[in-house]
């Protein structure tokens, strides 16, 4: 198997795509949100080359294309942001305000639960970028001197639970607003976030695609003092 995919030229894209895609058939089919696409996705396709052997090296030379399309992808959501671009200017403060709670909160409980758990720099500095997209945290990551590969998988971990129980904790504590909603999602669960928010309505996605944006930049400046606490 490792040499049929190290001469297959997208061996590892297909998979990938056929894994999302069951994905996807089991998310419209049951209706629950703990059957994210991304999650499934991700399970098969660890279970597949579980079984088969495959070295991940070997697969990343084919899936590694899937890559490319991540910041055309992102860069994608600012469609919707034009589109509500009245509706932010009238709510600037509020946004701005609600954008640096949401990337203090994430800095803050990092360097907190690591404290307390008493881990090493490496791993703090590794964590730290966990809420923003994964073109911007594994620079952060590596800058900082963390585990960049251990940031990409803590990235989407965080990012697959915003999309699962995001809408759940804004009914909990009674959230209705939509620009609310949309910055929550998007400050604290990136592109994955911002896919639940699009899937909630028009403005919570053209917010949540805002937070992306300033919640990546404001942490790319505050990342670097946040590092030197610990």
């Amino acid at each position: 198997m490792n040499e049929l995919y190290q001469n297959s030229l997208f061996a590892g894209v297909t998979i990938s795509l056929l894994a999302y895609a069951l994905g996807m058939f089991l998310k419209k089919k049951l209706k629950l949100g703990i059957f994210n696409p991304l999650l499934i996705s991700i399970v098969l396709t660890i279970v597949f080359l579980a079984c088969t052997g495959i070295e991940y090296d070997t697969y990343n030379q084919g899936a590694a294309y899937l890559s490319w399309f991540l910041t055309p992808a992102t860069v994608c959501l600012a469609i919707p942001l034009y589109e509500q671009w009245e509706l932010l200017k009238k709510n600037h403060r509020a946004v701005i305000l609600g954008i640096t709670a949401g990337v203090l909160t994430s800095l803050g409980t990092v360097l907190i639960l690591c404290k307390l758990m008493n881990l090493s720099h490496e791993m703090y500095v590794t964590m730290l970028p966990k809420s923003i997209t994964t073109a911007i945290g594994m620079g952060v990551s590596e800058e900082l001197g963390g585990y960049v590969t251990i940031t990409v998988a803590v990235i989407v971990i965080t990012g697959v639970l915003g999309n699962i129980f995001g809408e759940l904790i804004c009914k909990i504590f009674r959230i209705t607003e939509p620009i609310s909603k949309g910055l929550a999602l998007g400050a604290s669960s990136h592109a994955i976030g911002t896919a639940k928010a699009i899937e909630i309505g028009e403005i919570e996605g053209a917010m949540s695609s805002l937070a992306i944006a300033v919640t990546g930049i404001m942490t790319v400046v505050l990342a670097s003092l946040f590092a030197s606490f610990l």
